[in-house]
C-alpha cells in the first residue's frame, strides 16, 4: 500500500512538472507560494495516515505549534461547513503552512495540494489556481482528479476497511486525532 501510494505521488508530481514545463509562464507555483495551503478540502485515510507519520517525526515543539493551528483552522472548517460556504471559493488556513509559507510535511502533501497550480476537473468542472497565468476558453493538459480520488479510495479501503476507507477528514482533524 505504501509503495502505492508512492506511485500515485510520483505519477502526479511527474504530470505537474510536465504541463509546468509545457507553461511555465501559467504555473505560478514556487517556494513559499501558499495559495494552495488556504483552499478548503479533506482528505482520505490513506493521505491522512502518511501524514500523520511524517507530523510524528517533526520536533514535539513544531508539532505543539502546529496543532494550536489545528484547532482554529478546524473551527474555520466547522463554520464553513455550517454556513454552508463553497469550498471551491472559501478559505482557511492550512495548520501545517509554517510563518514562511512553506509547508512543515511537504512531502506527504496529499493529492490536492499536488495538483493544484496545474489546470485539474472533477465532475465535469475545470479548476485552477487564482494565482496562474492559465486562459479561460484556451486547452491545456488537465489532471482528472475523479480518477486520483478512486486510486485513494481503493488504497484507503485496502489499508482501514470499507467503513473508515470511504471516509475523509480536513487536515486540521487529522493533526488533533493524534494520540496524546
Amino acid at each position: 500500500m505504501r509503495n502505492d501510494l508512492d506511485t500515485l505521488f510520483a505519477a502526479i508530481d511527474q504530470a505537474f512538472k510536465t504541463v509546468q514545463q509545457a507553461h511555465p509562464e501559467a504555473v505560478a507555483c514556487g517556494k513559499g507560494c501558499s495559495d494552495c495551503c488556504h483552499a478548503v478540502f479533506d482528505v482520505s485515510e490513506v493521505e491522512a495516515v502518511n501524514l500523520l507519520e511524517h507530523f510524528q517525526r517533526l520536533a514535539p515543539s513544531v508539532r505543539e505549534q502546529i496543532r494550536g493551528a489545528a484547532q482554529e483552522s478546524l473551527q474555520a472548517w466547522e463554520h464553513a461547513m455550517a454556513s454552508r460556504l463553497d469550498p471551491a471559493v472559501a478559505r482557511i488556513r492550512c495548520p501545517l503552512l509554517d510563518e514562511h509559507g512553506l509547508c512543515l510535511c511537504y512531502e506527504a502533501r496529499p493529492v490536492n495540494c499536488r495538483t493544484y497550480g496545474i489546470p485539474t476537473v472533477i465532475d465535469g468542472k475545470g479548476h485552477v489556481c487564482g494565482l496562474s497565468g492559465f486562459e479561460p476558453g484556451t486547452s491545456y493538459p488537465t489532471v482528472n482528479l475523479a480518477s486520483l480520488q478512486r486510486v485513494l479510495y481503493d488504497l484507503s479501503v485496502q489499508l482501514a476497511g470499507e467503513d473508515k476507507g470511504a471516509k475523509r477528514w480536513p487536515i486540521a482533524a487529522v493533526i488533533l486525532n493524534l494520540p496524546g
